[in-house]
């Protein structure tokens, strides 16, 4: 996967500029936000230069209403702005984590099988937190501070051009030194990122196979291999806060100079009359005006570098290309018969090492076919491909008059159905994850599914029957009738196609003969591929394959392979002895 960099053009263009409205609206409850704290500064002047010096109270009665208003309009102006701001952001938030989980969804097997799923969670979930920074108050308040330290300037200039040329030096200096600190800093946030993930991903893989770790003791080993990764996030974290603690030191260095000169220059000034107390404190308050936003720059510039490593790494996940992005997949499917046909196909992970070698057989429509061999002979590559979770380096296969590599996958894949030897189950049901393939499905569907894979055999003997919750992975079942229910999902998907792999491997001597009875029901009249060790489970297929090293060893039905004498018969009168 290539490494994107986002740039702050396209994040303007889309994110920023679909979201005009709400900033435009933000920037002007920020402008009037900050144009009421000026009141402050210039009331402080005619305080002490005219209302104590005078004793006027009827213009302290003004002042202090005017501080009042402008205290009152900040504090609405605020709420609405961070109540405007922080909820789109969040609604920003949402639906990127949506975009982003679409995508993920929407890639190829090969990248799942090179990404652990903890990674992948901590990506959709935590890279796109920092747009918060762009759409909520963050991009506002730097704009807000940027025409806060404008309008203090001229109205520094105003009251002493001397005192506000000579504080201009160390804040250029200071702003020098933070772009320089932020151009460093964006690469050690996206490195924070990928070992976050790294983390993630390996808690969860430690938190998913419990049972492994403590059925070989190696609790210690985890939390070792845990223990590196938090140690190099920490490292990381480190070099991070050096940086930024760089900045905010250099502003509090040179910002601490600019004041000891102010303080120099406006003493000299009013004992020689050109300043007015009044003038030096209303200076000073709006030195501060001007000052405190180029401080805060250091932590929204950390905030916005944040947001901008998490963009890119949002930005690499989107440009990676989708199973739909082939432009060569343009072949619509309606409906189909079933009959499946490889020519000539080759096959390999890696390039250079081809796990198939020139496979060519046919399996009509509505016929089984078993694969049968050795463990990496290519049993599971070849139902992969009928599956379309892979694509062939070599050669072609076709559903019907259909070339599988131009057809469009959802269309295909509508028609197809799949039981694994280890099938997934959802935290939820024994009901929804029957339900899964088609949720809107008939009561009477669902109990035929039930019925056909004797679910009712063992839901009959739970309280809450198909409502019984069976925890994540479906771990409160057995690996007999965790099987079930997913065989009971296939029956309720009525596939055209359907691949059963190592489909009655976790199921006990009675749950099997319950099984074999549903799924010769289950695949009447549909393109059925058999991957079983138990070779005994394959004796009624149409046609059994025996492939061996990539290739097809021999090809035939379970007599004919048996009078051959050849390899099959080698492997069946194995098992017959065990």
């Amino acid at each position: 996967m290539s490494k994107s960099r986002i740039s702050i053009a396209k994040v303007f263009k889309q994110i920023v500029w679909p979201h005009r409205y709400f900033i435009f609206l933000g920037l002007l409850l920020i402008v009037i936000s900050r144009a009421a704290s000026l009141v402050t500064p210039w009331a402080s002047k005619y305080l002490i230069d005219d209302v104590i010096a005078n004793g006027d109270i009827p213009m302290l009665k003004r002042l202090i209403t005017y501080i009042v208003i402008a205290i009152i309009v900040q504090a609405v102006t605020s709420f609405s702005l961070t109540r405007l701001l922080s909820v789109e952001a969040q609604n920003l938030i949402s639906k990127l984590r949506v975009q982003v989980q679409e995508k993920v969804l929407s890639l190829p097997i090969n990248f799942f099988d090179n990404n652990k799923s903890g990674a992948l969670v901590a990506r959709i979930m935590s890279d796109v937190n920092g747009v918060r920074n762009l759409i909520g108050t963050g991009l506002v308040q730097m704009v807000g501070g940027i025409l806060t330290a404008i309008a203090s300037f001229f109205l520094l200039l105003q009251i002493s051009p001397r005192m506000t040329l000579y504080v201009l030096l160390p804040i250029g200096i200071f702003g020098f030194i933070s772009l320089k600190a932020f151009s460093k800093i964006r690469p050690i946030f996206r490195t924070r990122r990928v070992i976050n993930s790294e983390v993630t991903g390996r808690l969860t893989e430690t938190l998913n196979g419990i049972r492994v770790i403590k059925g070989f003791n190696a609790e210690q080993q985890e939390s070792s291999t845990f223990e590196k990764g938090v140690e190099k996030l920490f490292l990381n974290v480190k070099k991070s806060l050096t940086t930024t603690a760089l900045v905010s030191s250099a502003s509090t260095l040179l910002l601490g100079f600019a004041s000891a000169g102010i303080m120099a220059i406006g003493g000299y000034l009013i004992i020689e009359n050109s300043l007015t107390i009044g003038e030096f404190l209303s200076f000073t308050l709006y030195l501060g005006f001007m000052i405190t936003p180029i401080m805060q720059m250091s932590n929204i510039g950390s905030q916005f570098t944040e947001a901008f490593a998490g963009l890119d790494r949002t930005e690499e996940l989107m440009n990676t290309p989708s199973e739909s992005d082939n432009p060569e997949r343009t072949e619509r499917i309606e409906k189909i018969h079933g009959d499946i046909r490889f020519k000539n196909v080759t096959f390999a992970y890696e390039e250079g090492k081809d796990v198939l070698h020139g496979i060519s057989f046919k399996a009509p429509a509505g016929s089984v076919t078993a694969l049968v061999g050795t463990s990496g002979s290519g049993k599971s590559t070849i139902a992969g491909l009928v599956a379309s979770f892979i694509a062939p380096q070599g050669g072609q296969i076709t559903v019907d008059k259909y070339d599988l590599s131009k057809t469009i996958l959802s269309d295909y894949r509508k028609h197809l159905g799949v039981v694994l030897q280890d099938d997934f189950l959802f935290e939820g049901t024994i009901r929804e994850n029957i339900l899964f393939p088609r949720p809107d499905a008939s009561e009477e569907e669902l109990l035929h599914a039930v019925k056909t894979a004797h679910i009712q055999e063992f839901t009959d003997r739970f309280e809450d029957g198909l409502e019984t919750v069976i925890g994540e992975r479906g771990i409160k079942l057995s690996g007999g009738q965790r099987q079930r229910i997913a065989i009971a999902r296939a029956v309720l998907a009525d596939p055209k196609i359907l691949i059963l792999d190592e489909a009655t491997s976790n199921l006990d001597t009675e749950s099997e003969a319950f099984i074999q009875a549903s799924l010769s029901e289950l695949m009447k009249g549909r393109t059925t591929f058999v991957i079983a060790h138990r070779l005994s489970t394959i004796r009624k297929a149409d046609q059994i394959l025996v492939i061996e090293e990539g290739r097809i060893e021999e090809q035939g039905t379970h007599d004919e392979l048996i009078a051959l004498r050849g390899r099959y018969y080698e492997l069946f009168t194995y098992q017959a002895r065990i």
